[in-house]
């Protein structure tokens, strides 16, 4: 049965297969290659996938300039900034930035692109391939407007488009070599819930001192 995948019909190439080869892990991979012209289906984010996507408050996107020069980009916002509009569709605003445009004239040329996702805590990281339509803001005012809210609230800032994405492929890969990193607003909630009990025992035995002091003062009154 043909087991062609479309991440590997698009990743791995004639030079990709000839080097697995050498190595034997081929034997790997092999069955996910193109078979002719058949690329394999569309493929779809799973449930986990789509969660990591939406969760995420930071990625990398890359594009290929006209003279076929990959282009890489960092992208980050408040979570949720990533929308995943269905499970073959993800959706994110073009944010004001330096006013070079070159990832969106390189999509004005060519739309294939792909984002690198990574979660640190979970040492997570998915990989997709897709092509990105570009939608400005006089075509769609709504999706703009939903691009800018996130479960934190609207983002105050300029976006004049929105990039929406359909997927081709993706592939969520090993954890190797990803360190484990925290944000520093994971760290302080861990830190207040670590504490939590020694700030509670700290003001029981605050009141029972107040308490002490009350009675010592009572008995010398006396």
């Amino acid at each position: 049965m043909n087991k062609t995948t479309r991440y590997g019909a698009i990743a791995f190439s004639d030079a990709s297969a000839a080097r697995q080869r050498a190595t034997g892990s081929i034997n790997w991979y092999g069955h996910q290659l193109a078979d002719g012209e058949n690329l394999g289906a569309p493929e779809e984010l799973d449930g986990a996938t789509a969660a990591l996507i939406r969760s995420a408050d930071s990625f990398f996107l890359a594009t290929v300039t006209p003279s076929g020069w990959p282009y890489l980009q960092h992208r980050g916002g408040p979570p949720g900034f990533v929308h995943v509009l269905n499970p073959s569709t993800i959706a994110l605003g073009d944010y004001s930035g330096n006013q070079q445009f070159v990832t969106l004239g390189n999509l004005d040329h060519d739309s294939r692109i792909a984002l690198f996702f990574i979660d640190y805590p979970t040492r997570t990281r998915v990989k997709v391939f897709g092509r990105a339509e570009i939608i400005e803001r006089t075509a769609d005012p709504a999706l703009i407007d939903r691009m800018l809210t996130t479960p934190e609230g609207v983002v105050r800032t300029r976006c004049d488009r929105a990039f929406v994405i359909h997927v081709e492929a993706l592939d969520r890969n090993c954890l190797k070599n990803i360190p484990v990193k925290y944000s520093s607003e994971r760290m302080a909630e861990s830190l207040r819930l670590a504490r939590a009990p020694l700030t509670e025992e700290i003001e029981q035995l605050r009141r029972r001192n107040h308490e002490l002091e009350q009675q010592i003062a009572q008995l010398k009154s006396q």
